[in-house]
Protein backbone atom coordinates (compact mmCIF):
# COMPACT_ATOMS: atom_id res chain seq x y z
CA UNK A 1 0.00 0.00 0.00
CA UNK A 2 1.68 3.21 -0.91
CA UNK A 3 0.91 5.93 1.54
CA UNK A 4 1.99 9.77 0.62
CA UNK A 5 -0.88 11.96 -1.52
CA UNK A 6 -3.17 9.22 -3.19
CA UNK A 7 -4.09 11.97 -5.93
CA UNK A 8 -5.55 14.99 -6.98
CA UNK A 9 -8.93 16.92 -6.56
CA UNK A 10 -10.82 18.33 -8.94
CA UNK A 11 -14.09 19.62 -9.30
CA UNK A 12 -16.04 17.67 -12.11
CA UNK A 13 -19.33 16.22 -13.38
CA UNK A 14 -20.35 13.12 -12.89
CA UNK A 15 -19.85 12.14 -16.94
CA UNK A 16 -15.87 13.64 -16.31
CA UNK A 17 -15.63 11.18 -13.03
CA UNK A 18 -16.69 8.28 -15.30
CA UNK A 19 -14.17 9.30 -17.91
CA UNK A 20 -11.45 9.56 -15.25
CA UNK A 21 -12.53 5.90 -13.56
CA UNK A 22 -11.96 4.02 -17.23
CA UNK A 23 -8.76 6.18 -18.34
CA UNK A 24 -7.52 5.02 -14.57
CA UNK A 25 -8.14 1.76 -15.77
CA UNK A 26 -6.35 1.74 -18.91
CA UNK A 27 -8.83 -0.13 -20.99
CA UNK A 28 -7.22 -1.23 -24.19
CA UNK A 29 -10.62 -0.69 -26.27
CA UNK A 30 -13.11 1.98 -26.13
CA UNK A 31 -16.51 1.88 -28.78
CA UNK A 32 -19.34 4.06 -28.09
CA UNK A 33 -22.54 6.02 -29.28
CA UNK A 34 -23.20 9.44 -28.13
CA UNK A 35 -26.69 9.60 -26.45
CA UNK A 36 -27.73 12.22 -24.31
CA UNK A 37 -27.22 11.94 -21.36
CA UNK A 38 -23.51 10.14 -21.52
CA UNK A 39 -22.24 11.69 -24.33
CA UNK A 40 -19.59 13.52 -22.56
CA UNK A 41 -17.88 10.65 -21.25
CA UNK A 42 -17.40 9.05 -24.12
CA UNK A 43 -15.96 12.37 -25.61
CA UNK A 44 -14.26 13.12 -23.11
CA UNK A 45 -12.50 9.74 -23.97
CA UNK A 46 -12.28 10.27 -27.58
CA UNK A 47 -10.28 13.60 -26.63
CA UNK A 48 -8.04 12.17 -24.35
CA UNK A 49 -6.94 9.04 -26.88
CA UNK A 50 -6.44 12.01 -29.98
CA UNK A 51 -3.83 13.56 -27.11
CA UNK A 52 -2.33 11.02 -26.57
CA UNK A 53 -3.01 10.98 -23.14
CA UNK A 54 -4.59 7.28 -22.77
CA UNK A 55 -3.24 4.61 -24.93
CA UNK A 56 -6.76 2.84 -26.23
CA UNK A 57 -8.54 1.69 -29.33
CA UNK A 58 -11.23 3.87 -29.93
CA UNK A 59 -13.71 2.76 -32.05
CA UNK A 60 -16.26 5.10 -33.74
CA UNK A 61 -19.85 2.77 -34.40
CA UNK A 62 -22.88 3.36 -35.88
CA UNK A 63 -25.29 2.52 -32.96
CA UNK A 64 -25.19 1.48 -29.51
CA UNK A 65 -25.88 -2.26 -30.29
CA UNK A 66 -22.78 -2.22 -32.54
CA UNK A 67 -21.04 -0.69 -29.20
CA UNK A 68 -21.41 -3.67 -27.23
CA UNK A 69 -20.90 -5.63 -30.19
CA UNK A 70 -17.60 -4.02 -30.46
CA UNK A 71 -16.37 -4.34 -26.84
CA UNK A 72 -17.88 -8.01 -26.48
CA UNK A 73 -15.44 -8.92 -29.70
CA UNK A 74 -12.37 -6.97 -28.10
CA UNK A 75 -12.85 -8.72 -24.84
CA UNK A 76 -13.58 -11.99 -26.28
CA UNK A 77 -10.11 -11.41 -27.85
CA UNK A 78 -8.43 -10.82 -24.43
CA UNK A 79 -8.56 -6.96 -24.16
CA UNK A 80 -10.05 -4.85 -21.18
CA UNK A 81 -12.80 -2.67 -22.65
CA UNK A 82 -15.05 0.03 -21.97
CA UNK A 83 -18.80 1.97 -23.18
CA UNK A 84 -21.42 4.13 -21.56
CA UNK A 85 -24.71 4.15 -23.25
CA UNK A 86 -28.31 5.18 -21.44
CA UNK A 87 -31.93 5.17 -21.51
CA UNK A 88 -33.28 3.72 -25.04
CA UNK A 89 -29.53 3.08 -26.13
CA UNK A 90 -29.33 0.73 -23.29
CA UNK A 91 -32.46 -0.74 -24.91
CA UNK A 92 -30.53 -1.21 -28.30
CA UNK A 93 -27.50 -2.87 -27.29
CA UNK A 94 -30.26 -5.39 -25.26
CA UNK A 95 -29.51 -8.22 -27.74
CA UNK A 96 -25.93 -8.03 -27.46
CA UNK A 97 -26.14 -7.37 -23.42
CA UNK A 98 -27.78 -10.62 -23.31
CA UNK A 99 -24.62 -12.35 -25.19
CA UNK A 100 -21.64 -10.60 -23.17
CA UNK A 101 -23.08 -12.22 -19.91
CA UNK A 102 -23.42 -15.37 -21.99
CA UNK A 103 -19.99 -14.99 -23.06
CA UNK A 104 -18.28 -14.26 -19.99
CA UNK A 105 -17.00 -11.50 -21.70
CA UNK A 106 -15.92 -8.71 -18.46
CA UNK A 107 -16.78 -5.37 -20.13
CA UNK A 108 -17.49 -2.63 -17.75
CA UNK A 109 -19.93 0.11 -18.74
CA UNK A 110 -20.95 2.94 -17.35
CA UNK A 111 -25.36 3.87 -17.53
CA UNK A 112 -26.48 7.08 -16.82
CA UNK A 113 -29.87 6.35 -15.58
CA UNK A 114 -32.53 8.22 -18.06
CA UNK A 115 -36.55 7.59 -18.30
CA UNK A 116 -37.90 5.96 -21.40
CA UNK A 117 -39.76 7.15 -24.29
CA UNK A 118 -42.40 7.84 -25.28
CA UNK A 119 -42.62 10.75 -24.65
CA UNK A 120 -39.02 11.83 -24.97
CA UNK A 121 -37.23 12.45 -21.51
CA UNK A 122 -33.91 12.88 -21.01
CA UNK A 123 -33.98 13.06 -17.54
CA UNK A 124 -33.26 10.87 -14.64
CA UNK A 125 -35.13 7.20 -14.19
CA UNK A 126 -34.29 4.26 -12.71
CA UNK A 127 -35.77 1.49 -14.80
CA UNK A 128 -34.11 1.76 -17.87
CA UNK A 129 -31.25 -0.30 -16.36
CA UNK A 130 -33.56 -2.33 -13.84
CA UNK A 131 -35.35 -3.81 -17.11
CA UNK A 132 -31.99 -5.45 -17.61
CA UNK A 133 -31.59 -6.72 -14.45
CA UNK A 134 -31.83 -10.62 -15.05
CA UNK A 135 -29.42 -10.27 -18.09
CA UNK A 136 -26.54 -11.32 -16.21
CA UNK A 137 -24.60 -8.16 -15.83
CA UNK A 138 -23.36 -7.09 -11.89
CA UNK A 139 -25.31 -4.00 -11.29
CA UNK A 140 -23.90 -1.15 -9.28
CA UNK A 141 -25.00 2.16 -8.47
CA UNK A 142 -23.18 5.73 -7.47
CA UNK A 143 -24.71 8.02 -5.26
CA UNK A 144 -22.38 10.95 -5.87
CA UNK A 145 -19.54 11.86 -8.53
CA UNK A 146 -16.69 10.31 -6.42
CA UNK A 147 -18.66 7.29 -6.21
CA UNK A 148 -18.89 6.88 -9.84
CA UNK A 149 -14.98 7.08 -10.45
CA UNK A 150 -13.96 4.52 -7.92
CA UNK A 151 -16.85 2.26 -8.76
CA UNK A 152 -15.92 2.13 -12.10
CA UNK A 153 -12.13 1.31 -11.06
CA UNK A 154 -13.23 -1.44 -8.53
CA UNK A 155 -15.93 -2.62 -11.31
CA UNK A 156 -12.86 -3.81 -13.60
CA UNK A 157 -11.18 -5.83 -10.43
CA UNK A 158 -14.45 -7.38 -9.52
CA UNK A 159 -15.98 -8.40 -12.72
CA UNK A 160 -12.13 -10.05 -14.21
CA UNK A 161 -11.44 -11.73 -11.30
CA UNK A 162 -11.35 -15.41 -12.32
CA UNK A 163 -14.30 -16.56 -9.72
CA UNK A 164 -16.87 -14.15 -11.37
CA UNK A 165 -16.01 -12.90 -15.05
CA UNK A 166 -18.83 -11.23 -15.75
CA UNK A 167 -19.88 -7.70 -17.07
CA UNK A 168 -20.26 -4.85 -15.11
CA UNK A 169 -22.72 -1.74 -15.45
CA UNK A 170 -21.82 0.93 -13.14
CA UNK A 171 -24.98 3.54 -12.93
CA UNK A 172 -25.30 7.19 -12.13
CA UNK A 173 -28.32 9.78 -12.27
CA UNK A 174 -29.05 11.22 -15.04
CA UNK A 175 -28.05 15.47 -15.06
CA UNK A 176 -28.74 14.84 -11.23
CA UNK A 177 -25.19 13.82 -10.93
CA UNK A 178 -24.00 13.48 -14.98
CA UNK A 179 -24.34 17.19 -15.46
CA UNK A 180 -23.31 18.45 -11.81
CA UNK A 181 -20.14 19.20 -10.55
CA UNK A 182 -18.77 18.13 -6.93
CA UNK A 183 -15.45 17.86 -5.85
CA UNK A 184 -13.39 14.49 -6.80
CA UNK A 185 -9.88 12.98 -5.89
CA UNK A 186 -8.34 11.76 -9.19
CA UNK A 187 -6.13 9.03 -8.05
CA UNK A 188 -2.31 8.84 -8.99
CA UNK A 189 -2.10 6.34 -12.12
CA UNK A 190 0.70 4.79 -9.87
CA UNK A 191 -1.72 4.13 -7.39
CA UNK A 192 -4.61 2.45 -9.34
CA UNK A 193 -1.71 0.58 -11.71
CA UNK A 194 -0.82 -1.28 -8.12
CA UNK A 195 -4.37 -1.76 -6.91
CA UNK A 196 -5.46 -3.07 -10.93
CA UNK A 197 -3.14 -4.94 -12.80
CA UNK A 198 -3.64 -5.48 -16.44
CA UNK A 199 -6.07 -7.98 -17.80
CA UNK A 200 -4.99 -11.70 -17.25
CA UNK A 201 -8.22 -13.75 -18.88
CA UNK A 202 -8.23 -17.29 -16.88
CA UNK A 203 -9.69 -18.77 -19.90
CA UNK A 204 -8.83 -19.38 -23.81
CA UNK A 205 -9.57 -16.14 -25.73
CA UNK A 206 -9.94 -15.36 -29.18
CA UNK A 207 -6.64 -14.48 -30.16
CA UNK A 208 -4.86 -17.31 -32.52
CA UNK A 209 -0.88 -15.86 -30.81
CA UNK A 210 -2.13 -16.40 -26.81
CA UNK A 211 -4.58 -19.37 -27.45
CA UNK A 212 -4.94 -22.59 -29.67
CA UNK A 213 -7.66 -22.67 -32.16
CA UNK A 214 -11.48 -22.12 -30.15
CA UNK A 215 -14.81 -22.11 -31.85
CA UNK A 216 -17.17 -19.41 -30.45
CA UNK A 217 -21.12 -18.90 -30.06
CA UNK A 218 -21.92 -22.34 -30.77
CA UNK A 219 -25.33 -24.10 -30.64
CA UNK A 220 -26.30 -25.93 -27.15
CA UNK A 221 -28.37 -28.59 -26.65
CA UNK A 222 -30.94 -28.19 -23.49
CA UNK A 223 -28.48 -30.57 -21.20
CA UNK A 224 -25.09 -28.49 -22.02
CA UNK A 225 -27.06 -25.00 -22.32
CA UNK A 226 -28.26 -25.47 -18.48
CA UNK A 227 -24.45 -25.64 -17.35
CA UNK A 228 -23.83 -22.17 -19.12
CA UNK A 229 -26.63 -21.04 -17.10
CA UNK A 230 -25.94 -22.33 -14.38
CA UNK A 231 -22.20 -21.14 -14.30
CA UNK A 232 -23.13 -17.36 -14.44
CA UNK A 233 -25.30 -18.10 -11.14
CA UNK A 234 -21.95 -19.87 -9.78
CA UNK A 235 -20.38 -16.70 -10.69
CA UNK A 236 -22.93 -14.16 -9.40
CA UNK A 237 -22.76 -15.78 -6.14
CA UNK A 238 -18.93 -15.83 -6.17
CA UNK A 239 -19.20 -11.80 -6.89
CA UNK A 240 -20.73 -11.14 -3.53
CA UNK A 241 -17.77 -12.27 -1.82
CA UNK A 242 -15.52 -10.17 -4.12
CA UNK A 243 -17.15 -7.34 -4.19
CA UNK A 244 -16.46 -7.15 -0.43
CA UNK A 245 -12.89 -8.23 -0.99
CA UNK A 246 -12.07 -5.23 -3.41
CA UNK A 247 -14.18 -2.72 -1.44
CA UNK A 248 -12.07 -3.59 1.32
CA UNK A 249 -8.84 -3.27 -0.51
CA UNK A 250 -10.50 -0.08 -2.19
CA UNK A 251 -10.35 1.29 1.73
CA UNK A 252 -7.16 0.29 2.45
CA UNK A 253 -5.55 1.74 -1.14
CA UNK A 254 -6.98 5.25 -1.17
CA UNK A 255 -8.65 5.62 2.36
CA UNK A 256 -12.62 5.91 0.70
CA UNK A 257 -15.18 3.76 1.73
CA UNK A 258 -18.62 3.72 -0.44
CA UNK A 259 -19.95 0.21 1.20
CA UNK A 260 -19.73 -2.82 -0.35
CA UNK A 261 -22.74 -4.36 -1.79
CA UNK A 262 -24.88 -1.90 0.60
CA UNK A 263 -24.13 0.78 3.16
CA UNK A 264 -25.32 1.86 6.11
CA UNK A 265 -26.59 5.42 7.73
CA UNK A 266 -27.66 5.81 11.40
CA UNK A 267 -29.10 2.86 11.18
CA UNK A 268 -28.47 2.11 14.92
CA UNK A 269 -31.01 2.65 17.32
CA UNK A 270 -33.94 3.77 14.55
CA UNK A 271 -37.47 2.19 14.31
CA UNK A 272 -37.67 2.50 10.65
CA UNK A 273 -34.94 2.06 7.88
CA UNK A 274 -35.31 3.58 4.41
CA UNK A 275 -34.04 1.34 1.37
CA UNK A 276 -32.88 3.22 -1.96
CA UNK A 277 -30.44 3.13 -5.05
CA UNK A 278 -27.94 5.90 -6.00
CA UNK A 279 -28.36 8.97 -5.37
CA UNK A 280 -31.87 9.46 -3.96
CA UNK A 281 -30.03 7.48 -1.14
CA UNK A 282 -27.86 10.15 -0.10
CA UNK A 283 -30.99 12.81 -0.23
CA UNK A 284 -32.75 10.76 1.97
CA UNK A 285 -30.02 10.85 4.57
CA UNK A 286 -29.55 14.58 3.63
CA UNK A 287 -33.11 14.82 4.78
CA UNK A 288 -33.02 12.75 8.01
CA UNK A 289 -29.94 15.07 8.97
CA UNK A 290 -32.07 18.50 9.14
CA UNK A 291 -34.54 16.74 11.08
CA UNK A 292 -33.59 16.25 14.43
CA UNK A 293 -36.84 13.73 15.24
CA UNK A 294 -36.01 11.79 12.29
CA UNK A 295 -32.70 11.09 13.03
CA UNK A 296 -33.39 9.91 16.08
CA UNK A 297 -35.66 7.26 14.26
CA UNK A 298 -34.57 6.65 10.64
CA UNK A 299 -31.68 5.50 8.68
CA UNK A 300 -30.63 4.54 5.37
CA UNK A 301 -29.80 1.45 3.10
CA UNK A 302 -28.35 2.32 0.53
CA UNK A 303 -28.01 -0.58 -2.09
CA UNK A 304 -25.11 0.04 -4.17
CA UNK A 305 -24.77 -3.50 -5.98
CA UNK A 306 -28.45 -4.71 -6.91
CA UNK A 307 -26.64 -7.70 -8.63
CA UNK A 308 -26.20 -9.87 -6.95
CA UNK A 309 -28.76 -8.83 -4.56
CA UNK A 310 -27.55 -7.78 -1.36
CA UNK A 311 -30.30 -10.00 0.71
CA UNK A 312 -28.61 -11.49 3.76
CA UNK A 313 -27.63 -7.75 4.50
CA UNK A 314 -31.54 -6.61 4.14
CA UNK A 315 -33.26 -9.27 5.83
CA UNK A 316 -30.64 -8.89 8.69
CA UNK A 317 -31.25 -5.13 9.14
CA UNK A 318 -34.93 -5.86 8.32
CA UNK A 319 -35.12 -7.92 11.79
CA UNK A 320 -33.89 -5.25 13.73
CA UNK A 321 -36.38 -2.03 12.93
CA UNK A 322 -40.08 -1.87 12.99
CA UNK A 323 -40.46 -0.29 9.75
CA UNK A 324 -38.97 -0.69 5.96
CA UNK A 325 -39.72 2.35 3.27
CA UNK A 326 -38.36 1.46 -0.49
CA UNK A 327 -38.24 4.89 -1.98
CA UNK A 328 -37.90 3.38 -5.87
CA UNK A 329 -37.12 6.03 -9.00
CA UNK A 330 -38.58 3.35 -11.18
CA UNK A 331 -41.79 1.48 -11.61
CA UNK A 332 -42.78 -2.04 -13.43
CA UNK A 333 -45.98 -1.51 -14.44
CA UNK A 334 -49.27 -3.83 -12.66
CA UNK A 335 -45.77 -4.17 -10.01
CA UNK A 336 -44.84 -1.02 -8.28
CA UNK A 337 -41.62 -0.19 -7.31
CA UNK A 338 -38.85 -2.92 -8.71
CA UNK A 339 -36.68 -2.47 -5.65
CA UNK A 340 -39.52 -2.20 -3.08
CA UNK A 341 -40.12 -5.81 -4.77
CA UNK A 342 -37.21 -7.55 -4.16
CA UNK A 343 -36.31 -6.58 -0.56
CA UNK A 344 -40.69 -7.87 -0.26
CA UNK A 345 -39.15 -11.15 -1.80
CA UNK A 346 -36.46 -11.26 0.16
CA UNK A 347 -37.79 -10.50 3.66
CA UNK A 348 -40.54 -13.45 2.73
CA UNK A 349 -37.35 -15.94 1.55
CA UNK A 350 -36.04 -15.23 4.89
CA UNK A 351 -39.22 -15.20 6.86
CA UNK A 352 -38.64 -12.02 8.42
CA UNK A 353 -42.43 -10.15 8.51
CA UNK A 354 -41.19 -6.42 9.00
CA UNK A 355 -43.52 -4.42 6.63
CA UNK A 356 -42.42 -2.81 3.68
CA UNK A 357 -43.98 0.70 2.22
CA UNK A 358 -43.04 1.03 -1.32
CA UNK A 359 -42.77 5.20 -2.48
CA UNK A 360 -42.37 5.69 -6.04
CA UNK A 361 -40.62 9.47 -6.68
CA UNK A 362 -38.52 10.91 -9.46
CA UNK A 363 -40.26 9.50 -12.26
CA UNK A 364 -38.86 11.12 -15.44
CA UNK A 365 -36.97 13.37 -13.61
CA UNK A 366 -39.66 14.70 -11.27
CA UNK A 367 -37.63 16.50 -8.48
CA UNK A 368 -37.18 14.52 -5.01
CA UNK A 369 -37.72 17.43 -2.59
CA UNK A 370 -36.90 17.34 1.11
CA UNK A 371 -40.92 17.19 2.05
CA UNK A 372 -42.11 14.27 -0.01
CA UNK A 373 -39.60 12.34 1.82
CA UNK A 374 -40.40 13.50 5.08
CA UNK A 375 -44.32 13.09 3.97
CA UNK A 376 -43.44 9.83 3.55
CA UNK A 377 -41.55 8.91 6.33
CA UNK A 378 -43.64 10.78 8.91
CA UNK A 379 -46.90 8.83 7.47
CA UNK A 380 -45.15 5.54 9.24
CA UNK A 381 -43.58 7.51 11.77
CA UNK A 382 -46.86 8.91 13.28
Amino acid sequence: MITESKGTVKVITGNAAAAWGARLSRPDVIAAYPITPQTTIVETLARWVDTGELKAHMIRVESEHSAMAAVMGASAAGARTYTATSSQGLLYMAEMISWAAGARTPIVMSVVDRALGPPWNIWSEHTDALMLRDSGWILFWAANNQEVLDSVIQAYKIAEHKEVILPAMVMHDGFILSHTTMPVEIPKQELVDEFLPPYDPPHYVMNPKVSPPITFGNIALPADYVKFRLSIEKAMKNAKKIIKKVAAEFKEFFGRWHGDLVSYYNTEGVDTIVIALGNVAEQVEATIDSSKELKKRAGVVKVRAFRPFPKEEIANIARKVSNIVVIDRDISFGWGGILAGEVRATLHEFRVDTPVYGKIMGIGGDEILPEHIEKSLNEILR
